[in-house]
């Protein structure tokens, strides 16, 4: 049986281009969330499938023997929600995340409508203790 392959990969196109394509506030959204995500990682922004913008990469393998590479933090303007993914310690983070603001959690992932609805500060926070999770698997 042939091994599903991941759509959603590290890609060549424009950060700039696809942000571009969002709404003034969305796009303004965007735009300082990734100054968060590049101060915490240290990367530049890439594409990783459509429509999300990822920052530096980790690897991963399951028990099952499926492996691959992975964004360390990113983040997709949905037309729901912002979505800021963080993989590690939102489930540790509780008090944090009372203290954030409007907005829900999914697995590995903070959702709002925009960035005015939660505390940058603790958002900033949670990004770099994700990232600082996922350092033993951080891929250089």
């Amino acid at each position: 049986m042939a091994k599903a392959e991941l759509k959603t990969k590290e890609n060549d196109a424009s950060v700039d281009a696809f942000i571009a394509k969002q709404t003034e506030d969305v796009a303004a959204d965007c735009r300082t969330i990734m100054k968060l995500m590049k101060k915490a990682t240290g990367e530049d922004p890439k594409m990783w499938g459509p429509s999300i913008v990822g920052f530096g990469k980790y690897a991963y393998k399951y028990e099952t023997g499926r492996e691959g590479e992975w964004m360390l933090t990113g983040l997709s303007p949905r037309k729901a929600n912002m979505t800021v993914y963080i993989f590690s310690g939102l489930d540790k983070a509780e008090a944090q995340l009372k203290k954030l603001g409007k907005c829900s959690t999914g697995k590995g992932c903070l959702y709002f409508k925009r960035l005015s609805d939660v505390d940058p500060k603790v958002l900033e926070d949670l990004i770099v203790k994700g990232v600082k999770g996922m350092e033993k698997m951080r891929v250089r």
